[in-house]
């Protein structure tokens, strides 16, 4: 089996104040991602996939690119405004059409089962060694979420969204993508993006980091939603995003698939917040320092 890793580094980072996709992390000029792929790679990946926008090839070519050519394969494809299924006028949109469209855009260079995940989150290396045994089933229809307890993907900065997890045993019965922010009184309180009723979380409560295992069958779902998505209003269509936490949520209502919860027991970090970034640095070091990487993370 063929194991692809397909990263989602076309968002705008419009929070953090720039391109943080490609924001180094260490002194070595690593990037968030570099540290996903070497961590994918030790669990048995081989490919991997970054959807961009186009005008970022360059950047990402001399630079993670440069490092990890010859150590695993790379493939880039582009993820643009125009390409919908419908004819129709999107000069008012500025902002990508999310993230159902981002992983469609990988599905002609994806040969067998897949992961994906955010360019910006640093999963550590126990979720895609749980991503990789949870593939070797190939099990038709049957994907896997590996979620972290929110606590420990809090920011300290402010509020942060996340996929609230609804859990039946050991599967995940709903997503409801949230804002989640602390309270005065310390409670946490996530805001469906839905506009639905706010609710009581807690830092033990799951969440997904759109860190999903899928088998290719799941191509076939996303394409369905991206052309049934087009034929909402056209105002609701300018204004919102197609969501992979929605496709997978009509899905399983639909009970046309099923999703297994997959707790990572990895350290998570992120950078939501231009001010992430100091934190993230620090604990990549401390990492370093503890052997759980090399110093130089692709001279070994």
């Amino acid at each position: 089996m063929k194991k692809t890793l397909v990263i989602m580094a076309a968002g705008m980072g419009s929070r953090f104040g720039g391109l943080k996709q490609i924001t180094p992390v260490d002194e070595e000029g690593n990037f968030l991602l570099d540290y996903s792929i070497y961590d994918a790679k030790k669990a048995g990946f081989s490919k991997v996939v970054f959807v961009i926008k186009e005008e970022n090839l360059e950047d990402f070519k001399s630079t993670v690119g440069k490092r990890i050519e010859g150590k695993i394969e790379v493939e880039y494809v582009f993820q643009k405004l125009e390409d919908i299924p419908v004819s129709m006028d999107i000069s008012s949109r500025v902002k990508p059409w999310g993230t159902v469209q981002a992983v469609l855009c990988a599905k002609d260079v994806v040969d067998d089962s897949f992961v994906i995940l955010n360019a910006d989150d640093f999963y550590g290396r126990d979720a895609f060694v749980g991503a990789s045994q949870f593939l070797e089933q190939n099990i038709p229809y049957t994907y896997a979420s590996l979620s972290y307890p929110f606590g420990v993907t809090e920011s300290l900065e402010g509020a942060v969204k996340r996929g609230v997890l609804k859990l039946d045993h050991e599967c995940v019965k709903d997503i409801i993508e949230c804002s989640i922010e602390r309270q005065e009184n310390h409670t946490l309180l996530a805001s469906p993006l839905d506009g639905s009723e706010s609710f009581e979380i807690f830092e033990d409560t799951p969440v997904s980091m759109n860190l999903f295992a899928f088998s290719h069958d799941f191509f076939d779902f996303l394409e369905e939603y991206w052309v049934d998505y087009f034929k909402k209003d056209k105002e609701y269509i300018l204004s919102h995003e197609a969501l992979l936490p929605d496709c997978l949520k009509e899905n399983l209502e639909k009970g046309k698939i099923k999703i297994l919860h997959k707790p990572s027991h990895s350290k998570w970090i992120g950078m939501t917040y231009k001010s992430d970034l100091e934190n993230v640095k620090n604990e990549l070091k401390k990492m370093k320092e503890e052997g759980i990487y090399p110093e130089k993370l692709w001279e070994e």
